[in-house]
């Protein structure tokens, strides 16, 4: 298992003061067994605009990839070195994300898309990432900003590399109904 991901999570106490309500390693890290990738969920809203009062702990869930409508979700993603990649089907891996098949070409086994906005933030090592019929590779302090494109992860490297994604909710684009 890679390391824990510290998180810290503010609130308020019963006066209204800024207080600490959590800090500690995540505690919903699961490893999904058809990729081998360590999710670590870190929070989850319901609502737009999100709800800043919770004291409870909103990653306390079993959670799909794509946010809940009009939500949104927080994870970090630890993705181990592809390997020769064999073995594991597209319908599995839907399946463990909690997708059903859309979008273009199977280039490879892990192509997906969201109904979301999602930014992603490379904080260890390189990944790539698959579209269409193209590719671009992240490394550690790139920034992406996702608008719901099919796509897949892919880490051709020989270390782990860690992401943080943030996905929120977004409308389907155009472009679904032409693909």
């Amino acid at each position: 298992m890679p390391k824990p991901v510290r998180r810290i999570v503010t609130g308020h106490d019963a006066a209204g003061k800024a207080v600490v309500l959590m800090d500690g390693p995540a505690p919903n890290q699961r490893v999904r067994q058809a990729t081998g990738l360590t999710s670590t969920l870190l929070w989850v809203t319901e609502e737009a605009p999100a709800d800043a009062s919770f004291n409870a702990d909103r990653a306390d869930r079993e959670s799909p990839v794509a946010p809940p409508r009009r939500g949104s979700i927080l994870r970090v993603v630890d993705f181990p070195p592809a390997g020769d990649g064999g073995g594991v089907s597209h319908e599995q891996v839907l399946k463990e994300m909690g997708l059903s098949h859309e979008g273009g070409a199977l280039r490879h086994p892990h192509m997906h898309r969201t109904r979301s906005v999602d930014y992603a933030i490379c904080l260890e090592g390189e990944i790539d990432m698959l579209l269409d019929d193209s590719e671009v590779t992240m490394r550690a302090g790139d920034i992406m900003v996702q608008q719901a494109t099919y796509h897949a992860w892919v880490n051709n490297s020989q270390a782990n590399c860690r992401v943080c994604f943030a996905l929120i909710d977004g409308e389907e684009p155009p472009a679904w109904k032409k693909g």
